[in-house]
């Protein structure tokens, strides 16, 4: 769904005005107060990108998925206000039971990465690719992507997959069919094939927006298709970065997220998901240096929690991914006063035949 659909959805509202201007002391004050009213009737996941003055509020924090499943687990919530973006929220609705209302507190709060593969693009991709190919294909999507493709992976046999889990699932998928197709991060794709030992002349780039392969040989020796998609924030890390921090300091580990590049993954000295960065980094020696290549709030809380050692972004003039970091205090205050007043505001809500689908291409991971 993208930000005007989302804005022009009857369950969207806009922040009054006048919660701009508060103090943020006030801010909490009132949050807190709520919270504690409404008890085990809200619970508020927070994601690990999101800001500080977001995350202290939060009942969890976590990865996507795991906050999907803990607020599934959450029996006696009737809302679940969930400090993330759109596609986790959508998570969360498909897992969450049909009487619990998730809530989410700015309805721009998206993601680049799920907004780069939409279900008409998949279509007219699948067509062309059951031409080329016949069924020889299953297609398999990360978390990060809208539910209406979760559905589609799901109706087509796939499974979802995530940073921790890609191999496992990749490794899974290769069993069924000949070919694999990956959504919607291409990097994240492309590193854990070549984790695999495929060849990169056994992988295909898919662009949506030109329906065509981008691939020079014969379509035959395919055994990868790679959604052309990024996140537009690990995108930014590149391989001058790592010789430029190594070149300054040559003592410094560099770790960053599967969704960087093939070769700012190869450069590093560890990559993995944002749950491995986090445990690296907190079972590492004291006096230890660390450039992380992920999002920057979450960088800044592992150098805030983790001053017995050195940590600091890989990219220097790295900022926080922008429709990551939507939500703020005025808008969580809007929406729990909102709630507290009986009026459910910016309610994410998946239908019922999408929702099926994408619980199936979920559950087929786990």
């Amino acid at each position: 769904m993208s930000v005007m659909e989302m804005l022009q959805n009857k369950n969207s509202s806009m922040l009054p005005e006048h919660y701009k201007t508060m103090q943020v002391e006030e801010m909490e004050n009132r949050i807190l107060k709520i919270k504690r009213r409404m008890g085990e009737k809200l619970f508020i996941p927070g994601h690990h990108y999101q800001k500080d003055e977001v995350i202290q509020f939060a009942d969890t924090t976590g990865d996507s998925l795991k906050l999907a499943q803990v607020s599934a687990d959450q029996a006696k919530a009737e809302f679940i206000v969930f400090c993330g973006v759109h596609f986790m929220a959508e998570t969360a609705d498909i897992l969450t039971a049909d009487e619990t209302k998730v809530i989410l507190p700015d309805m721009r709060a998206g993601c680049s990465l799920a907004d780069m593969a939409n279900i008409t693009q998949t279509e007219r991709g699948w067509e062309v690719m059951q031409q080329e190919f016949g069924d020889t294909i299953i297609p398999l999507t990360y978390i990060n992507s809208s539910a209406d493709i979760k559905a589609f992976v799901g109706d087509n046999g796939g499974a979802t997959v995530t940073s921790s889990n890609a191999r496992h699932m990749l490794e899974w998928a290769l069993t069924q069919k000949e070919r694999v197709l990956f959504l919607p991060d291409q990097h994240l794709g492309r590193n854990t094939a070549r984790e695999l030992g495929i060849k990169p002349e056994e992988m295909a780039v898919w662009d949506p927006i030109k329906d065509c392969f981008e691939y020079e040989g014969d379509l035959k020796n395919v055994k990868i298709i790679l959604w052309k998609g990024h996140c537009s924030v690990h995108a930014n890390f590149s391989v001058y970065n790592i010789e430029q921090t190594r070149h300054a300091d040559p003592a410094v580990n560099v770790i960053v997220h599967p969704e960087c590049s093939r070769e700012v993954v190869e450069g590093a000295d560890y990559a993995g998901s944002t749950k491995y960065i986090i445990e690296t980094i907190e079972n590492a020696e004291p006096g230890t240096k660390w450039a992380v290549g992920t999002e920057m709030n979450l960088v800044n809380r592992l150098m805030s929690q983790h001053k017995d050692k050195e940590v600091f972004s890989l990219n220097p003039h790295m900022c926080p991914c922008l429709t990551m970091n939507r939500i703020d205090l005025p808008h969580l205050l809007w929406t729990l006063e909102s709630l507290a007043e009986g009026n459910v505001i910016n309610q994410i809500q998946v239908g019922e035949s999408v929702s099926n689908k994408a619980y199936q291409a979920i559950t087929r991971m786990f």
